[in-house]
């Protein structure tokens, strides 16, 4: 894109990279006059975030800062445009500051800092400065060159283990929650019991879990992201079931008990995460034909659009509508198992007969397609052509470490042990104290 180069005084240019770069004169790089430590998420977009510095004696213009904040109805163009910027400078602004940053992120009530050149005509821009997460600030900024450039500064981030645990008086959400855990973290924890636990029979008051977990945080102490689950164990009616992440030789990371056999199994027994079991296997007064027929397979309810997983590996045979199931995805696993998904609204984009999937891949979203009373996952586990319970069908089992495989992986349980230790007293410390 040609640009125009517009001419700029030696002050100016000056100024600016010594008020944007170096901070000096109390304002830093998203701060303002006698605030230096404010940054454009936190200020008041009001005439105390605006400064203007006179140029030399003679010239017509002047080095304005304005911290002006996002509406609702805004875009960048509409934001820039209401504060006078040239069309052309706010396209090519826009367009430099996409390389790095979808402008369609902007958040009601997000701040923006834009440095501005006033003129006799209307002001130019010089820079646009935010706050684009707790990690990366971004500057657009006009060079010697004539165009318009955008620079991301990533604060360091500091890695550690988190852990939560609990005791469930109501349900394993309720408790996950008030012990601190994050959602996400959950929905992973529930993932890799998924193949042990039914979630709507097995859980009753008074089991307990606990989870340590990756998470990263700023320098300040605000969280960024959670990573990886290292380790998590539920007690059910007495009974531990705890797993360690560990990457075998063969690449593949997965769950592993104490004694080195893999969480994962064949199929997992709930397919879709948060659904309450409405209906399970067998004879049952059906809701709409209002007769006693035997249901083949395992409801699960859940809002519209609820993701729909994938219960193993494997390959879609079927996929299209298919009778009073709607719209139906069936996927062939091996030589002895395929599972059945019913009622769903839509399919995963791109999916088609032949395609292969990965357990735990979204294949689809719930629905009330075909002879359904209201949204749900009608799930099916078909053994050798005939359908089996999904909540009792016993799976094989799935890896099993062997040989130096094994010994590798008990090498480094006792530092796994001594982090979980180390948390749990941690944990057990501020639980204490908050009290």
């Amino acid at each position: 894109m040609t640009q125009r180069v517009r001419p700029r005084s030696a002050l100016v240019a000056s100024v600016l990279g010594s008020v944007l770069l170096a901070g000096i004169g109390g304002f830093a790089m998203f701060g303002t006059v006698g605030a230096p430590d404010t940054d454009p998420t936190t200020a008041e977009a009001s005439g105390a975030n605006s400064f203007s510095i006179p140029s030399p004696e003679g010239s017509a213009s002047t080095l304005e800062t304005r911290a002006v904040k996002v509406e609702r109805g805004d875009t960048l163009m509409k934001l820039l445009t209401k504060n006078e910027v040239d069309r052309r400078d706010a396209h090519a602004a826009i367009e430099a500051l996409t390389e790095v940053y979808d402008p369609r992120r902007m958040q009601i009530g997000q701040l923006f800092e834009l440095s501005l050149e006033e003129s006799a005509d209307k002001p130019s821009l010089l820079s646009i400065s935010f706050k684009a997460d707790p990690v990366r600030t971004i500057q657009v900024h006009y060079t010697d060159d004539g165009a318009y450039k955008a620079d991301v500064k990533e604060k360091a981030l500091q890695r550690g283990d988190a852990f939560g645990a609990g005791t469930i008086r109501s349900s394993l959400y309720v408790a996950a929650v008030d012990a601190g855990i994050p959602v996400a973290v959950l929905h992973d924890m529930i993932r890799i019991f998924s193949f042990d636990v039914d979630f709507q029979r097995d859980i009753q008051k008074g089991d307990r879990f606990e989870v340590l977990y990756d998470e990263q945080r700023t320098g300040d102490g605000t969280l960024v992201r959670t990573g990886d689950i290292t380790y998590a164990a539920m007690t059910l009616s007495g009974k531990e079931l705890a797993y360690f992440r560990y990457t075998p030789k063969s690449g593949v990371t997965d769950y592993f008990n104490r004694k080195g056999q893999s969480v994962r199994k064949t199929l997992m027994r709930t397919p879709v995460n948060g659904a309450r079991l409405s209906s399970g296997f067998g004879k049952r007064r059906h809701p709409i034909l209002g007769f006693t027929k035997m249901h083949r397979g395992t409801d699960f309810a859940a809002p519209s659009g609820t993701p729909i997983m994938a219960a193993g590996d494997g390959v879609i045979d079927y996929i299209g509508r298919n009778g009073s199931y709607g719209k139906y995805i069936r996927v062939r696993h091996n030589s002895t198992y395929k599972t059945a998904y019913a009622h769903m609204s839509g399919f995963k984009r791109g999916l088609t007969k032949g395609a292969r999937v990965k357990q735990g891949e979204v294949i689809g979203y719930i629905g009330t397609t075909g002879r359904s009373t209201g949204p749900h996952l009608h799930y099916e586990v078909l053994e050798n052509g005939l359908q089996r319970n999904p909540m009792s069908v016993k799976l094989p089992a799935g890896e099993k470490l062997k040989g130096q495989e094994l010994k590798r992986f008990a090498a480094v349980l006792p530092a796994m042990e001594q982090r979980i230790a180390v948390s749990r007293d941690d944990n057990t410390l501020v639980a204490a104290q908050s009290n």
